[in-house]
């Protein structure tokens, strides 16, 4: 005797006791929405997670252990390390627009960061050109010392964000 709970259930369901789980989107032969966070976007999140903790616990390191000796430089590096946490939890929670403006700040950061590190060093308070020296930061010479990923991850986010790949299932944009 089939229960009130298997109303729509077909017959092999309703003799099995089994309900229908079946999606309105298998139903009319759509193809299935994709989870939040698979394929590109998980990889997008994860790499943004781990730049996210390494730039934080470099600027942290930097700011505990010798913060007189350039305090802009290492200032700047906590400041990449919170853009990094919260596009890291704007991409992973599909909040487009907190990670557009987040990413695009980093974007810009990176490249002016970058640009100053090379012509003015004085300015950021670095005394070398050198991407690994004691008082780069994550951005210093575009990201070399991270190996270019700062320079390449805002790109690659902001092309994600663009692709639709962060877009609901609807097509609708998530803010």
């Amino acid at each position: 005797m089939p229960s009130a709970g298997l109303a729509g259930a077909d017959s092999l369901g309703a003799m099995s006791g089994a309900q229908n789980t079946e999606t309105p989107e298998a139903a009319s032969g759509a193809a299935p929405a994709r989870r939040p966070g698979a394929g590109v976007g998980r990889v997008l999140v994860a790499v943004y997670a781990i730049l996210a903790l390494a730039a934080t616990g470099r600027s942290v390191f930097q700011i505990i252990d010798r913060f007189g000796e350039a305090p802009v430089a290492f200032l700047l590096s906590a400041l990449a390390g919170v853009i990094y946490i919260v596009a890291t939890i704007a991409l992973g929670a599909r909040l487009r627009t907190l990670a557009l403006v987040t990413i695009s700040i980093e974007l810009v950061g990176v490249l002016v960061v970058g640009t100053l590190s090379l012509v003015a060093p004085a300015l950021l308070g670095l005394h070398s050109l050198d991407p690994f020296g004691r008082d780069s930061t994550v951005w210093s010479a575009f990201g070399a010392g991270y190996l270019l990923v700062p320079l390449v991850l805002p790109v690659l986010g902001l092309l994600y964000l663009r692709s639709g790949s962060a877009r609901g299932a609807t097509g609708q944009a998530k803010a």
